[in-house]
């Protein structure tokens, strides 16, 4: 199947697993849901190998992995600029980090999802080419949240910046809030995958970052049948510019996510890892002390 659907992370979603599920069988129970995760674990810290070989381990072949690259390697921590030497441990923990998944041929990307304040300067395309240099033979996805990027000035060419460096374009569907948000731009720059990534359209929620809650409002929307159906013809198009189209739903704030992309995936006509409807129950997963 060209289209693999999933969501972001597999601990927010409770509609997916059986009774109380113990912490490390909600990605098993997951995985016979959906082909795909997004591991947002990463951006917060850099995981060992160990952890993702478990992961692996515990999962079926089915089941592939796009990782979030860790906030220290995107500019998300504000403050004085990280040493060069800092720098390379922290490219060289990730790359690491990534070996079992890459070994196992189940990682669709590292994504790099810049903040809303990196905006299109030299520095910052100077920035761009020296990641990409750090992360040499993994695919990486490249996401923006200034929308300078995909000005009527700069979009042609950021995107043939992305097809010369060998990003692949991570589409978002997202509010727009002003300057830190992007349009939707159904251009691949990658002939094997294209990244969506369903944000929701909290407007009026997208840009409080100062709020305490700010995480909760910021994703807190329900796609609605027709912004869905919408989407169909969408991925549609970008099918025709991309072998595989991977899509992650990261509206998880109010428990909508998972619903949104077994709607998606059904009208799609895509069905479960395991050949089953989106929205039939799966079979249970055992857990290990069910089989003494």
């Amino acid at each position: 199947m060209p289209i693999h659907i999933g969501l972001a992370g597999w601990g927010d979603h409770d509609q997916l697993y059986v009774s109380v599920a113990k912490a490390g069988s909600k990605l098993r129970q997951y995985a016979k849901h959906f082909p795909l995760v997004e591991v947002d674990s990463t951006f917060y810290a850099i995981q060992s190998k160990e952890r993702f070989a478990k992961w692996l381990e515990d999962t079926p072949e089915t089941l592939h992995f796009l990782v979030k690259a860790y906030q220290g390697m995107t500019g998300h921590q504000r403050g004085p600029t990280i040493p060069a030497t800092e720098t390379n441990e922290m490219f060289a923990a990730f790359r690491e980090m990534l070996e079992p998944v890459i070994a196992a041929g189940r990682l669709t990307a590292a994504l790099f999802q810049y903040p809303p304040w990196f905006d299109c300067t030299q520095a910052n395309v100077r920035i761009l080419r020296e990641t990409k240099a750090r992360m040499e033979g993994i695919p990486c996805a490249l996401e923006f949240r200034h929308q300078s990027w995909f000005t009527e000035e700069y979009r042609e060419k950021t995107l043939a910046f992305m097809k010369r460096e060998q990003w692949m374009h991570s589409v978002c569907d997202e509010p727009q809030a002003g300057i830190g948000s992007i349009p939707t731009v159904l251009k691949a720059t990658d002939t094997e995958i294209t990244v969506v990534r369903f944000h929701g359209r909290n407007v009026s929620g997208w840009n409080q970052a100062s709020a305490p809650n700010w995480r909760e409002v910021r994703y807190l929307y329900r796609y609605s049948e027709a912004e869905l159906q919408d989407w169909v013809d969408k991925l549609r198009q970008l099918e025709q510019q991309s072998k595989h189209i991977h899509v992650i739903f990261n509206n998880n704030s109010g428990g909508d996510a998972a619903d949104n992309a077994k709607r998606l995936m059904e009208l799609l006509g895509l069905t479960r890892p395991d050949g089953g409807s989106p929205n039939e129950p799966p079979a249970p997963v055992a857990e290990q002390l069910d089989l003494f």
